[in-house]
């Protein structure tokens, strides 16, 4: 391949110039911008390039789905390239529909490529996506972090996803598929303007006469990108020199967090709340906004499973509250509530985790010595066996057992640097 098909090709390679993988996953849904990426990567894996694996996610949503994902495996036997299809059958019709099989297609792809050993995934997405995606966002109010960039890449579990087109427009790939007099499949919900982004997409091509057409949002996007970047580096630096950890909670010199700038103050909390709770998405706007006017009085609150207890000794504390964990046991072998692992005598015996509540505090006599506040002492996790307390490590009985936070201080601060 030569001219301008060969500049493509090396610009979707470019992507992955500092770690190529060995194998990489292609999610392909038979549309002209993840047809494009496939052909692409077809043109890098024959020369030297990664293994490829395409999936394909059929959402059961339109009866021409399971024929268009046939037509994909075709196109991907043709090019001597694996191919399998995803199905998701898990539309109850409520809710956002574009948001539920977003976050269905992204679990089930990292599911099945963690499951075959395939650690990075290209996704299609252009420039063109990247603007429409502004406007929407524009259109809700978002701030900062809504109208930044898309990443063009990203960590889920153990798999990392790529877009290594976004520096790349649908026209410009569209062209280059005809010029292979290849077809593509036309989703008609692409043109439906009963949902957000067909509306973001009429509403763009409105704007280009303006100047503001997807090459300019997009460059706007990239440098609100890299003002986000420098918020949350700011944010590490603040959790790195006044965060400590003490038994699963978060502890904040209140002094230094108070002379923190509120945007850099936010982003501290976000990470905590998402680090203590799980949570993919963590509370915006006023919510947030409450939580920092709180931790900045020294005062308590209830966030998304998290407690903010009032100051003490200096420091504001952020623990889990023990109404989101009372119900959660686990056995003893496994990860309890996404953070404590224990080991034990009886590790793959009928021992359970789960958290001490009332009921295991008052047989830790000596609870008090932990250190910890009541409020947070709750929501502590103990070995069980049936309704009878084994051990409660972090009160000082172990009794053969012990527990380690899963989500240790460096994965905290990682959260700050993975956006």
């Amino acid at each position: 391949m030569t001219g301008p098909d060969a500049a493509l090709a090396a610009r979707v390679a470019g992507h992955f110039n500092d770690d190529p993988p060995e194998r990489l996953g292609v999610a392909v849904s038979g549309g002209s911008d993840s047809l494009a990426l496939l052909f692409l990567l077809q043109e890098w894996q024959r020369s030297g390039g990664p293994v490829l694996h395409a999936v394909t996610v059929d959402h059961g949503l339109r009866p021409d789905a399971a024929a268009e994902a046939m037509q994909v495996e075709r196109i991907c036997g043709q090019l001597g390239i694996a191919h399998v299809t995803l199905h998701w059958r898990g539309w109850d019709g409520k809710g956002n529909l574009p948001d539920h099989a977003r976050r269905a297609r992204y679990r089930l792809i990292a599911d099945w490529a963690e499951a075959n050993g395939v650690r990075d995934v290209a996704i299609g997405h252009t420039r063109d996506d990247q603007a429409e995606t502004f406007l929407m966002r524009l259109a809700r109010g978002a701030g900062l972090d809504g109208l930044s960039a898309m990443r063009a890449r990203w960590t889920d579990g153990r798999v990392t996803f790529h877009r290594p087109m976004l520096g790349l427009g649908r026209a410009t790939l569209q062209e280059y598929l005809r010029a292979r007099g290849q077809t593509w499949t036309d989703d008609p919900t692409n043109a439906d303007t009963a949902y957000e982004r067909p509306r973001a997409r009429a509403a763009l091509a409105a704007l280009a006469p303006l100047g503001l057409d997807a090459d300019k949002l997009s460059t706007v996007a990239q440098t609100l990108a890299e003002a986000r970047t420098a918020l949350y580096h700011a944010a590490h630096a603040a959790l790195r020199d006044l965060g400590d950890i003490e038994a699963g909670d978060l502890l904040l010199h209140h002094d230094g967090f108070n002379a923190v700038p509120d945007d850099v103050a936010r982003r501290v909390l976000q990470a905590a709340l998402r680090w203590l709770s799980g949570a993919d998405y963590v509370p915006r706007g006023q919510a947030l906004t409450n939580l920092l006017v709180a931790a900045r009085a020294g005062q308590a609150m209830t966030l998304q499973g998290c407690l903010l207890l009032p100051a003490q000794h200096g420091r504001l504390r952020l623990t889990r509250e023990f109404d989101a964990v009372k119900a959660l046991r686990a056995p003893a072998h496994a990860l309890w509530d996404g953070r404590w692992r224990a080991d034990g005598p009886d590790i793959t015996g009928d021992i359970e985790i789960a958290a001490l509540g009332p009921e295991g505090l008052a047989r830790c006599p000596d609870w008090r010595g932990s250190g910890l506040p009541h409020a947070s002492a709750l929501a502590t996790p103990g070995l069980w066996k049936g309704s009878t307390l084994v051990a409660a490590p972090l009160m000082g009985w172990t009794n053969g057992w012990t527990l380690k936070l899963d989500r240790d201080r460096d994965k905290l601060l990682a959260m700050l640097l993975s956006h």
